[in-house]
């Protein structure tokens, strides 16, 4: 498995020329998150700061938190952002913003419940984490589509309960791993760090449509228990 830190040109590439962050991924994200104007909201994972571009469009300020450097200088357009690796955000302070956002980044941690603890800390009290992820359906070892003999598209499951499960895709030259959590270990993981489930969202792939009936995305808002 590569490390991210060698995959930013990839990821770029991949992203060149998808309509998938404007059509869908980042107004679900805005959909759950309903930034305020004025608030503090730290993406993390933040990538080039595509969406913490949209986020200062709807009024909010962003800072960003993001592992590879090249990424990091690009979203820094967009605002501040510091080099780290997730799950650590030692160079946040303690209840220092209203609000933190993840996307499409969940699934490649380990550590889920470290990560819900430290958000947990930098995040004030009553403020709130909203989660954009690959719907955990998508992520379960050997979970796949497929299409029987009359064209009509199944879902095959995989092994959905195997919790820390991984799957590989093909990343140009390397791999990228995704851990696999069921719904209700992210949830749990969530609640155990003192979030309170607020909303949660499901979407279709946004193209295929004949796979309008198999979740593809998961978005879930919580807000930090005072």
């Amino acid at each position: 498995m590569a490390s991210w830190t060698r995959l930013g040109d990839w990821w770029q590439a991949e992203l060149a020329g998808d309509d998938s962050y404007e059509e869908i991924v980042t107004p679900l994200l805005l959909e759950v998150m309903r930034p305020e104007p004025g608030h503090t909201y730290l993406d993390l994972g933040c990538g080039d700061g595509r969406v913490m571009e949209s986020v200062v469009a709807a009024g909010g300020i962003a800072i960003g938190l993001e592992l590879v450097p090249e990424l990091a200088s690009l979203a820094g357009r967009h605002g501040p952002v510091v080099v780290g690796r997730l799950p650590n955000l030692h160079s946040i302070k303690t209840g220092s913003v209203d609000g933190a956002l993840m996307v499409l980044v969940l699934e490649h941690l380990k550590e889920t419940d470290a990560l819900f603890a430290e958000v947990a800390r930098v995040v004030r009290t009553g403020g709130m984490f909203a989660l954009v992820i690959n719907h955990p359906t998508w992520t379960a070892p050997e979970s796949t589509p497929i299409t029987d003999e009359d064209g009509e598209v199944l879902w095959r499951p995989g092994g959905y309960f195997e919790s820390g499960g991984s799957s590989e895709v093909r990343a140009g030259e390397h791999t990228v791993t995704f851990f696999h959590r069921t719904v209700a270990d992210l949830l749990n993981a969530a609640a155990d760090a003192g979030w309170a489930l607020e909303k949660v969202v499901e979407r279709p792939h946004h193209e295929l449509v004949d796979q309008v009936g198999i979740p593809r995305l998961m978005a879930c808002r919580w807000s930090l228990i005072p």
